[in-house]
């Protein structure tokens, strides 16, 4: 087995702690509809959501390989075989 290397396994978990956290607050700030009152809502409300939701569709796309990061699929063709 491979020696782990301390100095990027720290800054690993560092990053996703860091992250981890990012996500708890975005749930919770989701969860009171993003600190909207249904009366108060407007467009520039809805601009901002849309604004949110294209940057985590960039970082689902990234870390789940979807969308434009998705890899290639490359077509198998069967080579002939001689009769």
């Amino acid at each position: 087995m491979p020696k782990t290397d301390d100095a990027a396994l720290h800054a690993f978990i560092s990053a996703k702690t860091e992250i981890d956290a990012m996500l708890a607050r975005l749930a919770a700030l989701s969860a009171d509809h993003f600190d909207y009152s249904p009366d108060d809502v407007n467009w520039g409300h809805v601009g901002s959501l849309d604004l949110y939701r294209a940057r985590l569709r960039e970082i689902t796309d990234m870390a789940f390989r979807e969308g434009e990061h998705r890899e290639e699929q490359r077509e198998i063709v069967p080579h002939a075989v001689p009769v």
